[in-house]
């Protein structure tokens, strides 16, 4: 299982810290029982938050997914001294594979 970012770490805490006194005003809980029932709720939603997967900058296939700007077909052109049977970054990117860094 990877280990969260310090930010995820950051966002869980915050959740956690900012929703259960919300929802224990907006519920005007005033026993035990549901006191610790919110509280409960909230670290479970903090957890969530925190170990949520984080968000990239792009999403992969993004590229291939947005077609062209006018409706215009996408067409690769090879590149006259790429080798047969090899793909190029253009191939790559047009099928929604990453490219090699």
């Amino acid at each position: 299982m990877p280990r969260p970012a310090p930010a995820q770490f950051v966002y869980g805490s915050a959740t956690t810290v900012l929703s259960v006194p919300a929802v224990l005003l907006l519920s005007g809980a005033r026993s035990g029982a549901a006191v610790v029932l919110v509280a409960v709720a909230g670290l479970v939603l903090g957890l969530l938050v925190a170990m949520s997967p984080a968000a990239t900058g792009r999403t992969r296939g993004t590229v291939a997914a947005a077609g062209p700007v006018d409706g215009a077909p996408v067409t690769a052109r090879r590149s006259p001294t790429a080798r047969p049977g090899r793909r190029t970054a253009a191939d790559r990117v047009l099928s929604g594979r990453p490219t090699r860094r």
